[in-house]
C-alpha cells in the first residue's frame, strides 16, 4: 500500500499489516490500549503504520452507532457442538426473517478472547449483541456497554443486563426423576447406583446438580454428594473421571446422569475402550439432545433445550425498553429414549444438482 494511494487505510488493512486483530489496532487509535494491557511496542508500530499509510478515522462509520446497519451479533463459546450449532443456526433463520444480516463468531470458553471478539463484532457495527454461554458475561457486558450496542446473555446469565436461560433446576429434576423411574419394581434403584459425572461451576452446571440433589433425596435418600463428579466441559477429563470409577469399582453405576452433551461424548470414548457388556444394564440421562445417542443399545434419556423459545424471548426482551437486569427462564423439555426429533436442518433446501446429459454420477474405478 502507497502512501499516494487515493484509497485510504483502514483498521483491517492496518490489523493485516501488524498482525494485531482489529480490537487491538482499534484500542491503540482509540487510545485505550494499556487497560486492555496491550504491549506499548504493540501500540507504538500499530501508530507508525497510521501515519505511514494514512489512516483517518471512518466517521461515518463511527455515526452508525446511533443508525442502524441492520447486523445483529452471535458471540458463542464453540461451534463443534451440535446444542450451540443448532443454537447458530436457528439464530440466523430468526435475524433473516426480521430483514437483517446475522453475524456470528466463537471464543473458545476464554474470557479474554470474549471481551476481543465482541469488539471485533462492535467493530462492524452491529446493531445488537447475543451472548451465548460467555465464561465471562459481565466483561462482554462491559464492551458492549462503553459501545453503547444493546445485549442480551442467552445460555448462561450474568449480573450486569437480563438473561435468557434454560430453567436448569427444574431439567435436572426431570431428568433425575426419569432415571430413577426408568428401573422397575422389582429391580429398583439404591442411593449409591446413581452418578452425576461432568459440569464445573457454572450457574447451569449448579442448578443442574440442585435438582439432581432434590429429586435423589425425596426419592432414594442417601448423600447425593457423593455420588457428583464434576469433570468441567472436558471430554477427555470426564473419560478419565469414567476409567478411575470403572478401576476403583470394576464396574459403572447402574444409572447415569452426564451433565451435557460434550460430557457425554467423554463418556463415548470410554466405552471405545470397554466390550458392549460393560453397559448392558445401565441407563443413562444426558442434559442436552442428540438423535445419535438416543438410538445407542440402552435407554438413554434426554434433555433438549428449547432453542427456539429462548431465542424468541431473548428478541422480545432486546425490543422492550431497558429494564433492571432479570433471568427469564424457559423450560426445558424431557425426550424419551430412542427419539428423533425434527431441527434447524430441516428447512434447508434439498435441490437436486443440475447432471448434464451422458455424465456418470460415480467415477469409474480405474484399472489396476
Amino acid at each position: 500500500m502507497k502512501n499516494d494511494s487515493k484509497k485510504k487505510a483502514t483498521i483491517y488493512d492496518l490489523s493485516v499489516l501488524s498482525g494485531s486483530s482489529p480490537s487491538t489496532v482499534s484500542a491503540v487509535l482509540n487510545g485505550t490500549w494499556r487497560k486492555r494491557r496491550i504491549k506499548e511496542s504493540t501500540a507504538d508500530l500499530i501508530r507508525r503504520l497510521a501515519e505511514e499509510h494514512q489512516y483517518t478515522a471512518n466517521r461515518q462509520a463511527q455515526g452508525l452507532r446511533n443508525a442502524r446497519s441492520g447486523l445483529v451479533g452471535l458471540l458463542l463459546p464453540i461451534y463443534d457442538n451440535r446444542y450451540f450449532s443448532s443454537l447458530a443456526q436457528t439464530f440466523e433463520a430468526m435475524v433473516r426473517e426480521k430483514g437483517r444480516c446475522p453475524i456470528v463468531a466463537s471464543a473458545s470458553r476464554d474470557p479474554e478472547e470474549e471481551r476481543e471478539k465482541a469488539e471485533t463484532l462492535i467493530s462492524y457495527s452491529v446493531d445488537a449483541l447475543f451472548i451465548c454461554g460467555a465464561t465471562d458475561p459481565d466483561g462482554v457486558h462491559a464492551v458492549c456497554e462503553k459501545a453503547g450496542v444493546k445485549h442480551i446473555n442467552i445460555d448462561l446469565p450474568g449480573t450486569k443486563t437480563s438473561s435468557v436461560i434454560s430453567d436448569n433446576y427444574a431439567g435436572g429434576r426431570a431428568l433425575t426423576e426419569a432415571i430413577i423411574r426408568q428401573f422397575p419394581a422389582d429391580k429398583p434403584l439404591a442411593p449409591e447406583e446413581v452418578f452425576l459425572f461432568g459440569g464445573r461451576n457454572d450457574h447451569n452446571s449448579r442448578e443442574r446438580i440442585r435438582g439432581f440433589r432434590a429429586v435423589k433425596r425425596e426419592m432414594l435418600g442417601g448423600d447425593p454428594d457423593a455420588c457428583i463428579q464434576p469433570t468441567g466441559y472436558s471430554p477427555e477429563k470426564t473419560r478419565i473421571a469414567f476409567e478411575a470409577f470403572y478401576e476403583k469399582q470394576d464396574k459403572l453405576p447402574r444409572a447415569l446422569f452426564v451433565n451435557s452433551s460434550i460430557n457425554f461424548e467423554g463418556f463415548l470414548r470410554f466405552m471405545a475402550n470397554h466390550p458392549h457388556e460393560t453397559f448392558s444394564e445401565i441407563v443413562v440421562g444426558c442434559y442436552d439432545y442428540d438423535p445419535f445417542a438416543s438410538f445407542l443399545p440402552f435407554p438413554v434419556i434426554m434433555i433438549r433445550q428449547d432453542i427456539e423459545a429462548m431465542l424468541s424471548e431473548a428478541f422480545r426482551v432486546m425490543e422492550e425498553p431497558p429494564t433492571a437486569p432479570r433471568i427469564h427462564l424457559v423450560a426445558p423439555k424431557l425426550i424419551a429414549p430412542r427419539t428423533a426429533l425434527t431441527g434447524p436442518l430441516d428447512a434447508l433446501k434439498d435441490i437436486e444438482p443440475t447432471v448434464q446429459p451422458g455424465a456418470d454420477l460415480i467415477a469409474p474405478r480405474a484399472e489396476a
